[in-house]
C-alpha cells in the first residue's frame, strides 16, 4: 500500500500523470451516476422500484439534516450538500473492494473537497446578502477582528480536509498493519469499524459544511 504522500502515476495524459485516486474517483463518479439515472429514469409515484425508493428516502432524509442546520428550505443546497454526501460514503466504503483504496485516505481528494466548499460558502454568501453586507460581515462584531475573521475562514477549510483525511487515512494504515502481521481474515472487524468510520465521516463533512454555508448566508450566527 502507498503511503497517502506517495502517488505514482498509473497513466498521463498529455504531460499531465493520472493517479490511482483521480482514476478512483472518476469510477465512483461513473457509478453514482449510472445509479442515479437508473433509479429515476423511469420515475413514478404509483409503483417506485426498490433503488428509487432507496433513492427518495435518502433524498429526504438529508433535505431533514439540511433544514435543520440552516434554519431554510434546502432545496438551493442538495446539489452540492447531497452530491457531497453521496461521494463520500462511496469514496470511503471504496476501501472494501478488493485491490481499491479510498481516494480521500489520500490528502489530494480531501483537500479538493474542502476548497470546492470554501468557494461554495462565499458564492452562496454573496448570492444571498450581496457583496456589501457579505463583506461587513467580517468587520463585526470590531472592525479590528478583521483578520482573525479572515483567518478563521482558512482555519475551518483546513480542519475540515485535515479531519477527513486523518481518520480515512489512519484506518487504512492501521488495517494495512492488521493484514501485514495477522493474516487476511483478522482485519475484518476492522473493516466494519472502517463502514462506520467512512459513513460518519461523510456525515460530519457534509453537516460542517452545511453550517458554513448556513452562516454564509446569514440563517445561522458565524462561528
Amino acid at each position: 500500500m502507498s503511503g497517502p504522500f506517495e502517488l505514482e502515476p498509473v497513466f498521463h495524459l498529455g504531460p499531465v500523470p493520472v493517479t490511482e485516486p483521480v482514476v478512483t474517483t472518476w469510477g465512483l463518479m461513473i457509478g453514482l451516476s449510472v445509479a442515479s439515472w437508473l433509479g429515476t429514469r423511469n420515475a413514478t409515484t404509483e409503483d417506485p422500484s426498490r433503488l428509487q425508493s432507496t433513492l427518495e428516502i435518502l433524498v429526504e432524509l438529508l433535505e431533514q439534516q439540511i433544514e435543520a442546520v440552516v434554519h431554510r428550505a434546502a432545496a438551493p443546497f442538495m446539489p452540492l450538500l447531497g452530491t457531497l454526501f453521496l461521494f463520500l460514503v462511496a469514496a470511503n466504503l471504496s476501501m472494501l473492494i478488493p485491490g481499491v483504496a479510498p481516494p480521500t485516505a489520500h490528502v489530494e481528494t480531501p483537500a479538493a473537497l474542502a476548497l470546492v466548499v470554501f468557494f461554495s460558502v462565499h458564492a452562496f454568501g454573496l448570492r444571498a446578502q450581496g457583496l456589501r453586507a457579505y463583506l461587513k460581515g467580517y468587520l463585526e462584531p470590531n472592525p479590528l477582528l478583521l483578520p482573525l475573521n479572515v483567518f478563521s475562514e482558512l482555519t475551518r477549510t483546513f480542519s475540515l480536509m485535515i479531519r477527513l483525511f486523518g481518520n480515512i487515512m489512519s484506518h487504512e494504515i492501521v488495517v494495512g498493519i492488521v493484514v501485514a502481521l495477522a493474516g487476511l481474515f483478522v482485519p475484518i472487524p476492522f473493516m466494519a469499524l472502517g463502514i462506520l468510520i467512512g459513513v460518519i465521516q461523510a456525515y460530519i463533512f457534509t453537516v460542517l459544511s452545511a453550517v458554513f454555508l448556513g452562516a454564509a448566508v446569514g440563517s445561522i450566527e458565524r462561528g
